[in-house]
């Protein structure tokens, strides 16, 4: 399938996702008082936007899993709901626009806002879903993707301690475990799982290596197309991040270009991330992804083929679909 010759095959549900956000805006913020009055501004900044990804294969996944017969309209729209809760999950994003603590009058504020953000999915799963028989099986999934997302976090963050460029740091392994728990859990398993509440390990097992795909996807999307593709400017050089792109360079490289990367990377300065990005160059990264991609969408489809049942193969080949080659 070529990425840019197909269509939005979920226009319509697209839609009826953006449409339905104004409705959980207004059930957020009927208090009238200036810090819910900001509530919304965050609201409204941080969680418009994107690609909807997440949110969208909660809706999906649920019109697949349960059959047509029982999607009455307060089931349909307790499945829009949660989608949101999980695009509210991500929290402070950027989107094709400033980040939230940058604007003027935020900044460290941003941190309590984020925790505002996400208090917002308890409110709406106590709303929405208090009275169903899988509430408390919601409050722990999100308990649980939270700390997952968490120990990803905590995990990139140690393996970049500031003013420390250790490049024997940047496994595949590491990279993976990274992968894993900071995007795979929430990105993939969790919208699925929201909707099905399951504890089926090999759908797990099919969802987790998708988003294994699908950061490493954004990671090259965003370093080598930029801005007017992932709608960010990325500085995973300047941050010393254990990214794909640098695990893969380290496994190609010689000596010489090895002290090239450990003298540049992790470094501000421009003329340094121009050299580390002259090298990734010079290895032919951008057709080494393109082995990878092919490579990961077969390894995909042989896992849906061998892991679906008993849940539809629809769900899974309409996110395979959705993600690769994606391009914009």
């Amino acid at each position: 399938m070529n990425g840019d010759q197909k269509s939005d095959v979920y226009a319509q549900e697209k839609q009826d996702f953006v449409q339905h956000f104004s409705q959980i805006i207004k059930v957020l913020t009927e208090d009238e008082m200036d810090a819910i009055t900001r509530l919304k501004e965050v609201l409204e900044y941080n969680a418009i936007g994107g690609k909807y990804h997440r949110g969208l294969m909660v809706l999906v996944a649920f019109q697949e899993l349960v059959e047509p017969r029982k999607q009455d309209a307060d089931s349909l729209q307790r499945a829009l709901t949660m989608g949101w809760y999980d695009i509210m999950d991500s929290s402070l994003t950027r989107r094709r626009q400033i980040c939230w603590y940058q604007k003027p009058g935020v900044g460290l504020d941003a941190i309590n806002e984020a925790i505002l953000l996400e208090a917002c999915i308890y409110c709406l799963l106590k709303l929405c879903c208090q009275e169903q028989p899988y509430y408390l099986n919601l409050i722990e999934l999100f308990l649980q993707s939270s700390y997952q997302t968490e120990i990803g976090q905590t995990l990139d963050l140690l393996t970049v301690p500031q003013g420390n460029v250790d490049l024997g740091r940047f496994t595949e392994k590491r990279y993976k475990s990274i992968v894993m728990y900071k995007t795979a859990f929430y990105s993939f398993y969790l919208p699925v799982a929201a909707a099905r509440y399951m504890e089926h390990a090999n759908a797990k097992t099919v969802l987790l290596e998708m988003g294994e795909f699908f950061q490493i996807q954004d990671v090259y999307l965003d370093f080598f197309w930029g801005p007017s593709v992932t709608g960010r400017v990325g500085a995973d050089i300047q941050d010393n991040k254990c990214s794909w792109l640098v695990v893969q360079c380290l496994q190609r490289s010689t000596l010489e270009q090895r002290q090239i990367l450990k003298e540049n990377y992790g470094q501000k300065e421009a003329e340094k991330v121009a050299r580390v990005k002259a090298l990734y160059e010079e290895l032919d990264l951008p057709a080494m992804f393109s082995q990878y991609e092919e490579d990961s969408y077969n390894h995909i489809m042989g896992l849906i083929e061998q892991y679906a049942a008993p849940l539809p193969p629809a769900i899974f080949l309409g996110l395979v679909c959705k993600i690769y080659k994606w391009k914009k």
